[in-house]
């Protein structure tokens, strides 16, 4: 069990070596060891070129039993190659969550406008995705080209096939006249292109011994998560993906980082009719506010909700009821995220700007009714933001209760499109991660679904 022990704990290149090692100790025998070492004893010379004086040459021929070992050493990644595969991997990965998110919005209705922003996206993370695929190539050493040329070839293809199939649905989404079926069979055909173009960069992977989930090192995607949300009668769906990666040992923990990036295009899409769910109320005798139409824009870290408003304001007495003052105005509320001690998400709503005269404007600026709107705005969108990215939903069982919640940014990913990302880190012991790890092997590949409903 010792003897076990040390050598897991060896890294997969220095474990290559040694057993090279040894295997030329057992098929050389000690005489040629010897002579490696410097040519002393059995008559060897320093420089010699050789053993004995019999002209056989020091160090081991490539073309003995050695072979594919020296050809694996040739290939084999660099640290900055691991680091550059990686980061080649998660534009891939990027680039699926996109092509999903639009293969989702295509079973909506009147999504013209928003089909198009959705495809600008796809396009420009296949784009990283086929750009670091081709800057990972290039830096290919002089072995690695020779050594790699099959692996290289079969993943060129699948670069090429994975253009020509993006531009054509690129193409269908721009032309009017193309009925949305044809648009599916597009985003179909991108589908299996980006599948085989990241089966290839994993066969890549494997050629030179980057390591992989049964590895150390592990990184694992996330599969679409989609969380169905209900502002009352208004559903809003949330997408959330993400990466796990060991990244460390600590106090004999083993830590994962986790990311996990929440798609909320559909509630920027549909934030005027959550707001008019949540905000909008008519008392007979006090305030009535109409919420005419809003907008959730990024404002990198924190975001920017932008709400136009029709206020009333009505008094009873004598048995009837009489209007005080109305008024129309513009209220915006910038929320920036940030994670309390305890690891729980919060909004820090701010009012930076009010666009209203009267009492309105007054009510806005310094009354009670600014502040109450401030906070709701805030309340509705913290509450989709948390179940979107809720651990519970997103992460295995394994790490139920050892993750933790460390950062939170409002992001733009293009044209406009409003993502949450959230950072933090999973620590678990040794055997639970193992556990983890089988679990995180075994999720699926496509999205599940979840409803949630929201407390008025």
């Amino acid at each position: 069990m010792f003897r076990k022990s040390i050598f897991r704990n060896i890294s997969r290149g220095s474990r290559i070596r040694i057993v090279a090692t040894l295997w030329a100790a057992l098929t050389l025998g000690p005489c040629t060891m010897f002579a490696q070492h410097g040519g002393h004893g059995a008559g060897g010379s320093i420089g010699g070129g050789g053993m004995n004086g019999g002209g056989r040459p020091t160090g081991v021929d490539q073309k003995d039993d050695l072979k594919d070992f020296h050809q694996a050493l040739a290939v084999q990644a660099t640290s900055q190659q691991i680091i550059a595969y990686a980061s080649m991997m998660k534009s891939t990965s990027a680039a699926t969550v996109e092509l999903q998110a639009l293969l989702d919005q295509l079973g909506k209705q009147e999504i013209a406008s928003a089909l198009a922003v959705r495809d600008t996206t796809l396009q420009q993370a296949i784009e990283k995705a086929r750009t670091d695929n081709k800057n990972f190539i290039g830096g290919f050493s002089g072995p690695q080209k020779s050594g790699l040329k099959e692996t290289a070839k079969k993943l060129t293809k699948a670069d090429s096939e994975l253009a020509q199939r993006s531009q054509e649905l690129n193409q269908r989404v721009a032309d009017p006249r193309v009925a949305s079926e044809v648009i599916a069979s597009a985003a179909q055909s991108v589908e299996h292109a980006l599948t085989s173009f990241q089966d290839q960069q994993a066969s890549l992977g494997r050629e030179m011994s980057i390591l992989t989930p049964d590895s150390e090192g592990l990184t694992f995607n996330i599969a679409p998560v989609r969380n169905s949300i209900s502002f009352r009668n208004q559903p809003v769906a949330i997408i959330t993906s993400g990466m796990i990666s060991q990244s460390a040992e600590e106090a004999r923990q083993n830590v994962f980082t986790v990311k996990l990036t929440e798609d909320i295009f559909d509630l920027q899409q549909n934030i005027t009719e959550v707001l008019r769910a949540q905000l909008d109320k008519s008392d007979r005798c006090g305030e009535r506010i109409a919420i005419q139409d809003a907008t959730l824009t990024p404002l990198q870290p924190a975001s920017l909700v932008v709400t136009r408003l029709h206020f009333e304001r009505w008094a009873c007495f004598g048995g009837q009821n009489n209007e005080i003052a109305e008024g129309d105005g513009t209220l915006e509320v910038k929320l920036t995220p940030a994670v309390e001690q305890n690891g729980r998400l919060q909004l820090t709503p701010a009012i930076s700007r009010v666009d209203a005269e009267g009492l309105l404007g007054e009510s806005l600026r310094s009354g009670s009714l600014g502040s109450e709107l401030r906070d709701q705005i805030a309340e509705n969108i913290l509450s989709a933001v948390r179940q979107g990215g809720d651990f519970k939903l997103i992460l295995p069982a394994a790490a139920q209760g050892s993750a933790t919640l460390h950062r939170a940014q409002f992001q733009s990913t293009g044209a406009g499109a409003l993502t949450v990302v959230l950072e933090g880190d999973i620590r678990v012991s040794n055997d639970k991660a193992t556990s983890l790890a089988s679990e995180l092997k075994k999720l699926s590949p496509q999205p599940t679904s979840s409803q949630q409903t929201m407390p008025r």
